[in-house]
């Protein structure tokens, strides 16, 4: 947690009448303290602190890309996991009244637990054979929510299955060329390559889409459950290698390029932990899934994140945001897209610089 950003500062009295308005709070002169989370790379998230409680607002980034920042969504998925799976955040309220904070926002739970970051993994002092146990719980939550009966839960209409994977290589592709500020020749060799190697023929579920240690709240540090999963802007229905191919791609490890390691660090690289090879085993085991076409899945997270950075630099490169850790982002872009190309090149999910 950290102060609120410049720039970034919410518009109090509004927003305690709002929350009053919703049954949230009895008393709008109640002192608000206001915190912000400082992971996370794109949609802003604060911790309100006020009347012995503690809520969760979540809202669009200033200057964002439409795509990908919509709360109306984001708050429609979690009403529905609310009915019917036990690690999602309670959504309390909504609202697209951008009187009151600048932007569309929604308020949920505060899930108390562990957020397994590289910094406080390092803090922690988690041991090699700890490592194993915290994958296996993370996995075991990945398949149960790639299992979950999304119909029930009203969330059948979420998204259109048919043709997601050619609309997400079409749709990233076209994110990534509105977002550039720069030259980057592995970009254009993997948006053609994605192009002419998807597969055609897919299972789908439901799926998260950026589902990476840090997007999970542990319970307590034996490691065995997960309270919830957090951030769900891109949950859809579609192909879950698709989320599989994200979430390897976030996994980074020992022997990866320092540049990832040091950039963008997480706890995957920390001894101890299974390697992407063993970790996509492990899901097909657990899920029962035929792992196919492995490589393109992998590339095209690794495509994914390249964009997502790109457009969290091109927000600061127009002076949009003021956030200092955005500055050095179209590096993390270039790697990215290099990496994706050699996975290409190699054939290969690891070993990709060697």
């Amino acid at each position: 947690m950290q102060k609120v950003r410049k720039g970034e500062e919410l518009n109090e009295q509004p927003l305690k009448a709002f929350l009053q308005k919703n049954q949230l709070i009895s008393d709008v002169e109640s002192v608000l303290n206001v915190e912000q989370f400082s992971t996370g790379f794109s949609n802003l998230t604060y911790l309100l602190k006020i009347e012995n409680k503690e809520l969760v607002l979540r809202r669009p980034p200033k200057g964002a890309i439409k795509r990908g920042h919509d709360m109306a969504r984001e708050f429609k998925v979690l009403t529905g996991l609310n009915k019917g799976f036990t690690k999602a955040p309670k959504a309390y309220c909504f609202t697209d009244d951008v009187e009151i904070i600048g932007a569309q926002f929604y308020i949920m739970e505060k899930m108390n637990g562990i957020i397994l970051s590289a910094k406080e993994a390092k803090k922690r002092a988690i041991l090699p054979d700890k490592f194993p146990k915290i994958a296996d719980s993370w996995l075991n939550t990945f398949v149960e929510l790639h299992e979950l009966d999304f119909k029930s839960i009203g969330l059948g209409e979420l998204g259109k299955p048919d043709g997601y994977v050619e609309r997400q290589i079409r749709n990233w592709s076209k994110q990534y060329l509105k977002a550039a500020t720069e030259e980057i020749p592995e970009a254009q060799k993997v948006m053609a390559w994605l192009e002419a190697n998807q597969p055609k023929k897919y299972d789908y579920s439901l799926i998260h889409n950026d589902f990476k240690y840090d997007n999970v709240v542990f319970e307590d540090d034996t490691w065995q459950n997960i309270n919830a999963i957090l951030d769900w802007e891109m949950c859809t229905l579609g192909d879950p290698l698709m989320d599989l191919g994200t979430s390897i791609a976030y996994w980074s490890m020992a022997t990866d390029h320092p540049m990832i390691l040091q950039g963008i660090p997480s706890p995957t690289a920390m001894e101890g932990n299974p390697g992407r090879m063993e970790l996509v085993e492990l899901y097909a085991e657990k899920s029962g899934r035929s792992i196919q076409n492995l490589v393109f899945y992998y590339a095209y997270g690794l495509f994914k994140i390249a964009v997502i950075v790109q457009q969290i630099y091109y927000r600061y490169n127009k002076g949009l945001t003021t956030n200092e850790k955005f500055a050095n982002l179209n590096q993390a872009t270039r790697l990215f897209c290099t990496m994706a190309w050699q996975a290409i090149q190699k054939g290969r999910i690891e070993r990709l610089f060697t």
